[in-house]
């Protein structure tokens, strides 16, 4: 389905020439030529990206943007023929997602609307991800940070979790002592790698039946630790 976009332009030769150019891409655009009636259609229609511009005969744009963000998070690039700093600070600062100065190619302005677009569902897919990662009885749930085994919850301190996640989040790959502290405890901390082999312990522990033979985190002799999957 063909991306919506709607532009909100006074000057009806510029919002042809968008119109076209983003036709062209494939994209499907209205266009409204005031204000006011820009303002009604954006805050009744869903769109995948509305271009607006500044200047308007009846509201200006920054009334518009600051309107349309009370409502919605959909991407705005906002089109002026003035260049100064403040207002695109002014237009960025009040939830504007881009800000391009008259004249503009309208090879950018496609550039910048795919650019966009791509960066908002990313977000959105984001967002929609599961909340859990589970591994044969072992659930790890992301929002809590709880852990649960067959059902029952397993308390974990903050590294031991952040330890146990990483590994699950990177399985069948092979971390060495070093990576997991660089990764886990972070480079400004100072403390000894030893004390991931003590953590894998206490993890292993909670989690596994038999601590001899992991099922979960195993041990690659000389090299590291591996989460199997």
């Amino acid at each position: 389905m063909n991306k919506k976009i709607l532009i909100i332009e006074d000057e009806i030769s510029i919002a042809e020439l968008e119109k076209d150019y983003l036709e062209i891409n494939e994209y499907k655009v209205e266009m409204e030529h005031t204000g006011t009636e820009g303002l009604k259609n954006a805050l009744s229609n869903r769109y995948d990206l509305i271009i607006l511009d500044v200047m308007l005969p009846d509201i200006n744009g920054f009334e518009i943007c600051k309107k349309i963000r009370e409502e919605s998070n959909v991407p705005l690039l906002m089109v002026s023929a003035r260049g100064e700093d403040i207002d695109k600070i002014r237009g960025l600062g009040l939830g504007a997602d881009d800000y391009i100065t008259k004249p503009f190619s309208p090879n950018e302005l496609v550039a910048r609307v795919k650019a966009h677009i791509a960066r908002y569902n990313r977000l959105v897919e984001e967002r929609n991800e599961p909340k859990d990662l589970s591994i044969r009885g072992l659930n790890i749930n992301l929002e809590a940070r709880r852990v649960t085994v067959n059902g029952k919850e397993i308390i974990f301190t903050t590294k031991e979790y952040d330890l146990l996640l990483f590994l699950a989040e990177n399985p069948d790959r092979v971390f060495s002592k070093e990576i997991l502290f660089d990764r886990v405890w972070g480079m400004d901390n100072y403390g000894d790698i030893a004390t991931v082999t003590v953590h894998i312990g206490k993890i292993r522990d909670k989690i596994e039946k038999d601590t001899s033979n992991p099922q979960y985190i195993e041990t690659i002799w000389g090299v590291g630790y591996r989460f199997k999957i």
